[in-house]
């Protein structure tokens, strides 16, 4: 995995030491020998994690990776402190600061290098969401999220997967004071039928398990579809390091080892947690930003940028299925006027309901867009004509014969509309023909006085043809 490493501390012979030791796995290694030069090249030089020394003169680690964590453009930056301190107070402190993890010198190189690819994975994965974070901030439809040290810690759903009584209970009564639900289950076999019925922000894991490996439960969990991304604490002894850096490449987050102490665990469940909620945020604000791109603002449809792009695949179908489907061009009628006489925010209330009664009077399968102003497009896959023609009347009923409830005068207005349709058989075809089909049967309804339905190759429809009383006789063709 190539990454960049800031490595900073005051000491010449530890940065040489961690230097060839990171450039030995083929890692770009950055260096600074205080706190400013180190906040300075973590904005300039953007690497993938530091590696952070505690004692330093000036600014202190801890005083650096607070700076690091509050500052917005390189907060996601995952930060390791390294210290000789053993204080477990130290290590919260360091923790509470925004710190991702805290190694003890002298370094075990296992945990070093499994730490550092582990924390570099979460870091990419981030950075990934970022960037389309940060182009749906550019075209303005979402705003500029903060970091993730704002995010709450408190009420998280965490699983406990530990069968001794004392470290359970010791575990629960760390986490206590953060009101989480906690749930605890003494086997692997109970975690996964948990995980698969309600969602959790987290799971502490014993990897000292009596009947079961704990590590391969860790295994199942980022196996699964529904818990892959979902944090992982791993709770261990001392002997069991190269286990825990196992765990890590297997995609665990963290882990304590015994005896736990409850400070330490609380601060680092609450960092898991913390960026879990943020990770959840940053896909939120891209799912927004999505449909912000692929839908109309006003009316909740597609747009015409997702009209073209699901046509062509729709074609695609239809060619490889030998099937035929309709296309429906749509126009409110004198729409203008509407705008003209009652003002663009009533124009706006019956765009919205002429939309609604669109997609009520379609299948479910079907496609219904606003190609932009009072035009619609309505694509029906797999329909004979018959029925593409009663669905095209029957949408152009809904319209005219009840009136829009909007804020007009008098409450409502009275509104139709014409619509062109055309059969697209399984031959190949673009979408722009498609579309130009369509349209020259809309401009045909209009020239024959609007408030019609015209297909191409069968003319203006005859309503008296397509009544509700009349439409059962042709229901079944």
């Amino acid at each position: 995995m190539s990454a960049r490493v800031l490595v900073v501390d005051d000491i010449m012979p530890n940065v040489k030491l961690l230097e060839a030791k990171l450039a030995g796995e083929y890692y770009d290694v950055l260096t600074a020998t205080n706190g400013h030069e180190a906040l300075r090249k973590a904005e300039q030089e953007s690497p993938d994690i530091v590696l952070l020394d505690v004692m330093m003169p000036g600014m202190d680690g801890f005083e650096v990776c607070a700076k690091i964590k509050s500052n917005p453009k390189i907060s996601h930056i995952p930060v390791v402190m390294v210290t000789a301190l053993t204080d477990v107070e130290d290590r919260v402190k360091g923790l509470e600061a925004g710190a991702d993890d805290f190694l003890s010198k002298p370094i075990n190189d296992t945990a070093l290098m499994a730490r550092v690819r582990s924390l570099i994975r979460l870091k990419m994965a981030t950075d990934e969401w970022r960037v389309r974070e940060n182009t749906a901030n550019q075209l303005g439809v979402i705003e500029k999220s903060s970091s993730a040290m704002a995010e709450s810690t408190k009420n998280a759903q965490i699983l406990i997967v530990e069968d001794q009584d004392f470290e359970r209970r010791k575990i629960e009564g760390a986490l206590a004071q953060d009101h989480d639900t906690l749930v605890s289950v003494g086997s692997g076999a109970e975690a996964m039928a948990l995980v698969n019925s309600r969602a959790f922000d987290l799971i502490i894991v014993s990897l000292n398990l009596e009947n079961e490996d704990g590590l391969r439960l860790c295994s199942h969990l980022k196996s699964n579809e529904r818990t892959r991304s979902l944090p992982i604490v791993m709770v261990a002894s001392s002997p069991d390091m190269p286990r825990v850096a196992q765990g890590l490449e297997m995609g665990a987050y963290d882990y304590i080892l015994r005896p736990i102490d409850p400070n330490e665990l609380l601060a680092r469940v609450r960092t898991q947690v913390r960026r879990k909620r943020f990770q959840e945020r940053l896909h939120a604000a891209y799912d927004i930003s999505l449909s912000m791109a692929l839908t109309d603002s006003l009316t909740g449809l597609y747009n015409r940028r997702y009209l073209e792009v699901h046509l062509e695949k729709l074609l695609q179908k239809n060619r490889e299925s030998r099937k035929s489907m309709a296309v429906l061009m749509i126009d409110i009628d004198h729409f203008k006027q509407v705008n003209d006489t009652h003002g663009h925010n009533i124009g706006d209330e019956v765009l919205k309901v002429f939309a609604e009664r669109l997609k009520n009077n379609l299948r479910s399968f079907d496609l219904v867009a606003r190609m932009g102003g009072e035009e619609f497009v309505a694509i029906m896959p797999d329909v004979s004509e018959m029925r593409a023609q009663i669905i095209a009347e029957r949408l152009r009923r809904s319209i005219a014969e009840e009136p829009v409830i909007c804020g007009a005068e008098g409450g409502a207005l009275n509104i139709t509309t014409s619509i062109g349709g055309a059969l697209i058989d399984h031959e190949p075809h673009t979408p722009q023909e498609v579309f130009d089909r369509a349209d020259k049967a809309l401009y045909e309804a209009k020239n024959l006085g609007r408030n019609c339905t015209v297909f191409e190759g069968a003319g203006k429809l005859d309503p008296a043809k397509f009544s509700p009383q009349r439409r059962d006789n042709v229901q079944a063709q």
